[in-house]
């Protein structure tokens, strides 16, 4: 679907497509959502769409909220939330559930529904659980709304690390070594699945990062150094997921690179260096968000480590089967290989964030970049593709 192929009334002007920016979400990444919808409500074209902010709350309420970037920013080191930007504390904004119909309602107890008009594209501005993890993609689907990003499957599968590291490995990806210890293998015996890690640790080594296996932004990642410290990075892990992911440390650089998705298909843009964070361990998440650990755009590879990142990132791109955006991550080894860690299918979009530097860097400005993507999800149709 294009702009062209909008709903036109003859007797009136063309009208602007609609862009609902939906952001906030369920899961712990919710304040950092929020920062990145209100970096692309700064930087959409109002003059190219009209635009209708829907943040979620962390309760899963869908609410109405104020078009005001400018209070959707990190302040004191706290990340913003939909609960303070909501114009009301019990309103909910309702999707159209007939495909034939984009007709957004905004409801509130003891008032008459209002309709807040049709939407043509979602801008799903969420990270993690129950929105970048295919649950909301679905939704989108049922709905019949065009979305921007990936669709259920690859969304899915950018999620859970697992997975991912499975499916790259099937289409030739190589991979880091790690181990999988799902909720049933701990509730049934923890003293097996304990073992499992340190028998894995016994292999190759520590450190050892422990990670929620469906989550983003560092969030509940902690590098363990020896045994002692196991208990407690597991503990911390599960808080935000029941499943946890354990790999071995790769020693090298880190390399990331983004994909986006153009007319006649994905490119890459030029990749990014992190150097290793000097007050962090590692490039967590006080170092992305807070303390903008800067990286080095582009990174200072060989024309050819360069050219085989962007080859490499648009091949993980493929073999997830994404759509519209992805940001790749690497390690770039001590004997030269590159061996990938994960996507993120909705990369962070805040002004810090690599992925937008990396496609600056690359020639795509930010209201450029938003305007490819959106573009991008208007031409595609919901439903098998």
């Amino acid at each position: 679907m294009s702009t062209e192929n909008l709903p036109q009334n003859p007797e009136q002007p063309p009208r602007k497509p609609r862009v609902a920016v939906v952001f906030g979400g369920r899961s712990s990444e919710h304040g950092i959502s929020v920062v990145t919808a209100g970096a692309v409500l700064k930087a959409i074209d109002r003059t190219k769409y009209d635009v209708l902010p829907i943040g979620i709350t962390q309760d899963g309420r869908w609410a109405l909220t104020a078009d005001e970037p400018e209070r959707m920013a990190i302040v004191d080191r706290r990340p913003p939330s939909v609960d303070l930007l909501a114009e009301s504390a019990e309103g909910a904004v309702i999707l159209p559930v007939d495909p034939a119909s984009r007709e957004v309602v905004y409801s509130e107890p003891g008032s008459v529904p209002k309709a807040l008009g049709e939407v043509d594209v979602v801008f799903p501005v969420l990270h993690g659980p129950y929105g970048e993890d295919g649950t909301l993609q679905g939704l989108l689907e049922l709905s019949g709304v065009p979305y921007v990003g990936s669709g259920v499957l690859a969304s899915a599968v950018g999620q859970d690390k697992e997975y991912m590291k499975r499916v790259f490995t099937s289409f030739g990806l190589k991979v880091g070594p790690y181990v999988v210890i799902r909720p049933r293998e701990w509730e049934h015996d923890e003293t097996a699945a304990r073992k499992k890690i340190v028998d894995f640790a016994g292999e190759y080594g520590w450190p050892l990062f422990v990670k929620p296996s469906r989550a983003g932004s560092s969030i509940g990642i902690t590098k363990v150094d020896d045994l002692s410290g196991l208990d407690e990075a597991i503990a911390e892990a599960q808080r935000h997921d029941p499943k946890i992911l354990v790999e071995a440390a790769l020693r090298g650089r880190e390399i990331e690179c983004g994909v986006l998705e153009f007319e006649d298909g994905p490119r890459a843009s030029l990749p990014a260096e992190i150097p290793p964070p000097e007050a962090q361990a590692y490039y967590d998440f006080e170092a992305k968000y807070i303390d903008s650990t800067p990286g080095l755009v582009p990174a200072p590879l060989t024309p050819e480590e360069t050219a085989e990142v962007q080859r490499l990132a648009v091949d993980a791109f493929d073999a997830a089967s994404c759509e519209g955006l992805v940001r790749a991550d690497f390690f770039l080894t001590e004997d030269g290989e590159f061996v990938i860690n994960e996507i993120n299918t909705m990369p962070g979009f805040t002004p810090i964030s690599m992925y937008p530097q990396m496609w600056h860097a690359s020639g795509v400005s930010y209201p450029e970049l938003i305007d490819l993507l959106v573009q991008a999800a208007l031409r595609r149709s919901t439903g098998l593709r």
